[in-house]
């Protein structure tokens, strides 16, 4: 029910854009105003966020250990694991968010024969996650190039690395089958293991479909339907400057107001969802911490002076039913 209400979303979406634009001719509004609501609403809601959980007090030492302290010098450390320098902390976070460590890591537990218990690999899991972000990254930096007018040479290289496969005209980028590949098998992931369909919800959904939506309307503007790009890049480059001309609206096709209706969709909605591990992973005490806990003393500060009800108080308060009940007493 989930994935049939996401979507219904995501294609009502599409149908919004597709007759705001055809029908109503509101351009300005799909072209305009909402790619900078959609900024405004995605800059904010991330500061926001980010601030929000910077300013949650953390007393304790609680990183999120997997392998040995620093202790004797006699016992081995494991510096990435347990990391009780900075150094390390930046290390191990380095593979986190660029590599998916602690995913490649994972296991997947199974029952078999009844009660027993077996641990298999979870590697498609890792792949398909690590293939969607890079992939997604690609394309991001890929579409600098309609905001900048003179493209600088890293993201000529980006562009270059990306379509060395090239067949044929226009160039077929590699970053467009991955996403499509990726995002599709995280979506089937969810539907046929019964343990991720149980737990999914719409909002687990919805972002799949929409990027699906994203990725699948770019393809078909790329290599199906020509739209103008030369039109498209001086909307862009007028949106980046802040000088948006109405007039170079006209002409560019429904098709990529539908495709730029979906992202600010996206946009919009990133610092509302669980995309926002985006900046959370940065803001989690058990990943960004240093395990010094053995080196140094955690005190909690917020552990102001209590009265404390002592054993001589209790036994004031209850001596004679103390004596009553045949319970002994250390003064008569």
């Amino acid at each position: 029910m989930g994935s049939i209400l996401s979507l219904f979303a995501v294609a009502a979406l599409v149908l919004i854009a597709f007759i705001g634009v055809s029908a109503g001719h509101l351009q300005y509004l799909f072209g305009v105003i909402i790619p900078y609501a959609a900024i405004l609403i995605f800059i904010t809601g991330f500061i926001y966020r980010v601030l929000k959980w910077g300013s949650s007090p953390v007393p304790f030492c609680i990183p999120t250990t997997c392998g040995q302290q620093k202790s004797l010098p006699w016992i081995k450390q494991n510096k990435i694991d347990n990391p009780s320098t900075t150094f390390g902390v930046i290390v191990r976070m380095a593979l986190e968010v660029l590599l998916f460590r602690s995913l490649f890591r994972n296991l997947k537990t199974q029952l078999h024969e009844g009660t027993k218990l077996a641990y298999g690999e979870a590697k498609w899991l890792w792949l398909a996650g690590l293939a969607f972000h890079w992939s997604f990254l690609v394309i991001l930096v890929r579409h600098l190039r309609f905001f900048i007018q003179r493209v600088p040479l890293p993201v000529r290289m980006v562009e270059g690395i990306d379509s060395f496969l090239q067949v044929g005209a226009p160039l077929l980028y590699i970053s467009d089958a991955v996403i499509l590949l990726a995002v599709t098998y995280l979506f089937l992931r969810r539907v046929f293991i019964p343990q991720m369909r149980y737990i999914s919800l719409p909002a687990d959904y919805f972002p799949l479909f929409l990027i699906l939506g994203i990725a699948g309307s770019g393809v078909l503007m790329r290599y199906f339907f020509k739209v103008n790009v030369t039109g498209v890049k001086e909307v862009a480059v007028g949106l980046a400057s802040l000088s948006p001309d109405p007039k170079l609206l006209e002409g560019i096709g429904v098709l990529f107001y539908i495709h730029l209706f979906l992202v600010c969709t996206l946009f919009a909605y990133f610092p509302l969802s669980k995309l926002m591990h985006m900046g959370g992973v940065f803001m989690s005490p058990t990943r960004n911490m240093v395990n010094d806990s053995r080196v140094k003393r955690h005190i909690n500060p917020w552990n102001y002076p209590v009265h404390v009800h002592t054993y001589e108080e209790y036994e004031n308060d209850f001596r004679e039913k103390m004596k009553t009940a045949g319970i002994p007493v250390e003064k008569e």
